[in-house]
C-alpha cells in the first residue's frame, strides 16, 4: 500500500515534467526549425500550422487532465443517493465488508478514501478514481495525449532527419537510430541535445501508442456498457444499445467535449444531479 501511495504522488508529477519538456522542445526547437526564412514565411506556414495544432492538442490534453482531476469521486458517499451509504463506507474502512458488496458499479478505493459511482479503475498518472463523473474527460486525456506525442515525434524526426542529415525512408532506419545514437554520443560524434531528442522520441512513441491502446479498449467497453472494475469482479451488465451506452458517458453534446476540454454536460449523470 505504501508502494501505491507513493506511485499515486510520483507518476502525476512524471507526467506534468515530460509534459513541460514536450512543450519546451515543440515552441523553442521543432518549430523554429520548420521556418526556412521568417520574413518571408506566409500565413499558413507549415510551421504556423504544425505549431498550431501542438497547441490545440495540448490545450486539450492538459484542460482534460485538469478536469479529471476536478471532477473526483464524492467524498465517502457525500451527495450519492446510496441509502445507507454512511453505514457501507463505515464498514469498509473498518475491514468488515468486501468493497464490492453495498452497490453493483460502487468502488470505495482506499487510496483515494472516496467512493467511486460507476467504478472503472483508480488512474495513478491523475492520482484519481475514473468513474461516471469524469470518464468522458479521461478518454479525452488519453485521446489527445496520444495525438500530442505523435505529432512530437513527427516533428521529432523531422529535426533529427534534418539535423543529422539522416533519411527515415527505411523503416529499420528508426529501430537501429537509438544504438547508433549512444555510439556516436560516446565517441563525441553527437551533441548531448541531439541525444535527449533521440530518447524522446522512443518516450513519445511508448507514450502515444499506449495511451492509443488504452483509448481504443475503454472505447470497446463503453460500447459494451462495460468497466474495468465489472470486468474484472466478473459483474453481469444489462444489455443495452450501444447508442444508450455512448449517451451515459459522452452526453449529448458529444462534440462540444470533442473539441474543447468542457465538463460532462448532458450526460445521465449530469442531469441526475440537477435534479
Amino acid at each position: 500500500m505504501l508502494v501505491l501511495r507513493l506511485l499515486n504522488v510520483v507518476a502525476p508529477a512524471y507526467f506534468l515534467c515530460i509534459s513541460l519538456v514536450t512543450f519546451v522542445l515543440q515552441i523553442f526547437l521543432f518549430i523554429p526549425s520548420m521556418f526556412r526564412d521568417p520574413s518571408t514565411t506566409p500565413l499558413f506556414s507549415p510551421a504556423l500550422l504544425h505549431g498550431a495544432l501542438f497547441l490545440f492538442l495540448s490545450a486539450n490534453a492538459l484542460g482534460n487532465y485538469v478536469l479529471v482531476i476536478q471532477s473526483s469521486p464524492e467524498d465517502l458517499g457525500k451527495g450519492l443517493n446510496l441509502g445507507k451509504g454512511t453505514e457501507v463506507v463505515a464498514d469498509w474502512l473498518d475491514g468488515n465488508r468486501s468493497p464490492g458488496s453495498a452497490l453493483p458499479s460502487t468502488h470505495f478505493c482506499r487510496l483515494c478514501a472516496r467512493v467511486t459511482q460507476r467504478h472503472d479503475h483508480h488512474c495513478f498518472f491523475t492520482g484519481n478514481c475514473i468513474g461516471s463523473r469524469n470518464m468522458r474527460n479521461f478518454i479525452m486525456f488519453c485521446l489527445y495525449t496520444s495525438l500530442a506525442c505523435l505529432d512530437s515525434l513527427v516533428a521529432g524526426m523531422a529535426y533529427i532527419s534534418a539535423a543529422l542529415s539522416l533519411s527515415f525512408a527505411n523503416p529499420l532506419a528508426f529501430l537501429t537510430l537509438l544504438p547508433h545514437s549512444i555510439s556516436q554520443f560516446f565517441s563525441g560524434a553527437l551533441l548531448s541535445s541531439e541525444m535527449f531528442v533521440i530518447l524522446m522520441l522512443y518516450l513519445w512513441l511508448g507514450i502515444g501508442l499506449a495511451c492509443a491502446g488504452f483509448c481504443c479498449h475503454q472505447m470497446l467497453l463503453i460500447l459494451r456498457g462495460q468497466t474495468r472494475y465489472q470486468v474484472r469482479k466478473g459483474m453481469v451488465v444489462r444489455a443495452r444499445p450501444w447508442r444508450e451506452n455512448l449517451q451515459e458517458v459522452f452526453g449529448k453534446r458529444w462534440l462540444l467535449g470533442l473539441l474543447i476540454p468542457v465538463l460532462n454536460v448532458g450526460s445521465d449523470y449530469s442531469r441526475q444531479k440537477e435534479k
